[in-house]
Order: C-alpha cells, then structure tokens, then sequence
C-alpha cells in the first residue's frame, strides 16, 4: 500500500506539496538570488547594477517567488487555507521571538522556528515561512530597508533546506542533525548578509576591502577576513543560540507540528486507532493507512478512510 498523497516522508506532512511548477519556481527564484549575492564577484560594479537598483530586484524576487509557490501550490491541490492559516501563525510567532531575542551576542530564536517549522512541513513551506517571517518582523520594528530583500531570501534558503534534510533521523539523532543544521545555516546567513553589503562599504583602500576585477579566490579570502573582524562573533552567537534553541524545545515543538499537521488534514484524514495517532503524532509511523480497524472502546469494526478528524 503506498502513502497517501500529501506525505513527503516519515512522520513529515508536506503543508506545501511541491509540485513540478513550484519546484521550478523555487529553481528560479533561489537562482536570481544568488545571482543578486554574488554578481559583484563575477563582474565590475562599476559595469552594472548599483547596489541601490538591486535591492528592489531581490525584493521582488522573493516576493514573487513566495506568491508563486503559493498560488501553484493552491491550484494543483498541495496547499489548502489550514497550511496558509498555519503559515501565518509560525511566521506571526516568529516575528514576535525575533525583536525580543535579537539582542547582544548575536541571540537569536527566529532560526529555530524556520528550522523546526521546514522540517515538519517541507521544503516549500519552509521557503515560505521563511520569507514572510523576516518580511512580517521588519514592518513590525521599522527594519525596512535595502536589506530586508536579502535577509528574506536568506531565512528563506534556510526553512527549505531544513525542510530538504534526510527524513529518515528521529528522537536524538534528529535533534542532534537539527542543532547541527541550524548552526551552519545561521553562520551561513551571516556570510551571506556580508557579502549582500561588502562590496560596497569598505572602498578600495584597505586589506579587507573588495577589489573588483580580482581573482574570485582573492575576494573570497578577503571576504572572509572581513566576516571575521566584523561579524563573526555576532553569527557565533546566531548559530549557538539556535542549536540551543533546537536541542531545548526541539521534541516537543516538533510533536505538536506533526501533530498539527495531522488533525489539520494536510494529509487525507483517516479513522485511526488510538495507537496509530500516536505514532503519526510523534513521527515514528511511516506512512498513514488508507482503512485502519479502530478498536477503541472495545469497537473492532473496519472503517473507511473519511474527512473526519483524528481522534483526541
């Protein structure tokens, strides 16, 4: 028997399915993207966009890109209003955690949402989540800006990369892959947040300074003494703090999405035995089936898959 549409794995219910059109979307999206990272790396500023024109560009990038996901997603099925209600709770909570923990040190919760809720809920959410977590956080506390575009596609790159992680890893092993994962992504944001400003910011004059027309190797060496003399303390400080974070709350905040995701239908609901909601709850079933003989309160009738929610 094979698993019901709109499972993307064990224990994991893909809020947004991705189909062939949304990953394409994703593709494009993340490639002009990264082109709007690293373009001054590959050609002279002074040949091309000013860092003011581009900005607007990655804004509407990310922005289209979320909207398409969505909408694609919508139409052909993979998305229902219960994913959208749940994106805008996780992206609202995390909106709230990110003014009240972004503090000295570099502390910062907001990470741990996007990597438990793209974990729990796939890649394309996570992308999603990501982008309007930090879009939502920024209209909250004035942080609007040139580099809020960048910030949501960075935030975005790591909800899905949470959400691409092997499927296979539970209890312990997942955690300690999570808090792995959320260190090396927030270190890579810092990077990449350097590198949306770098270019532009020091002049030509010092020995961390970008060289335009350099080798690609001699920037990056220079970008990377600059990460560390300026911001590297600060992505430390990302990066424990969500490790932290993942090893703390992770179990019981991925129960309650698995959970969540399971009573909200993102995949065919079924009739279940008590057992069996427990299993889909903690992740440890490895696929929902289609009829299940509920023998709760001594009942030993088979019963078709419905629309009906799981048991409490």
């Amino acid at each position: 028997m094979t698993a019901p549409a709109g499972r993307s794995g064990p224990g994991r219910a893909a809020a947004v399915r991705l189909g062939r059109w949304s990953v394409v979307a994703l593709v494009l999206a993340s490639a002009v993207g990264l082109a709007a990272f690293g373009w001054p790396l590959l050609v002279n500023p002074e040949a091309g966009l000013a860092h003011a024109t581009d900005a607007p560009l990655v804004l509407g990038v990310v922005v289209a890109g979320v909207l398409l996901v969505v909408h694609l997603a919508l139409a052909d099925g993979g998305m229902d209003v219960k994913a959208v209600a749940l994106l805008g709770l996780l992206a609202a909570v995390g909106a709230a955690l990110r003014p009240l923990s972004a503090g000295a040190a570099g502390v910062e919760l907001v990470f741990t949402v996007l990597v438990l809720g793209g974990r729990v809920l796939g890649p394309g959410f996570g992308f999603a989540l990501g982008a309007t977590t930090l879009a939502t956080s920024a209209l909250l506390t004035g942080g609007v800006g040139p580099w809020l575009p960048f910030q949501m596609l960075g935030a975005a790159w790591v909800g899905l990369g949470a959400g691409l992680l092997p499927r296979r890893p539970r209890g312990s092993a997942e955690l300690v892959m999570l808090a792995g994962y959320g260190a090396l992504a927030s270190l890579a944001f810092g990077l990449a947040m350097n590198l949306s400003f770098w270019p532009f910011t020091l002049g030509s004059d010092t020995a961390l300074s970008f060289v335009p027309g350099a080798p690609l190797g001699d920037n990056l060496r220079r970008l990377a003494a600059f990460t560390v003399a300026t911001s590297l303390g600060w992505d430390v400080g990302r990066a424990v703090t969500t490790a932290v974070g993942v090893a703390l709350v992770g179990a019981p905040v991925l129960r309650l999405l698995r959970r969540t995701a399971a009573r909200a239908a993102f995949v065919p609901a079924v009739f279940v035995t008590d057992r069996t909601a427990e299993h889909v709850a903690d992740g440890s079933a490895d696929r929902v089936p289609e009829r299940v003989v509920d023998r709760s309160a001594d009942r030993s009738t088979e019963r078709p898959a419905t629309g009906e929610p799981l048991p409490r």
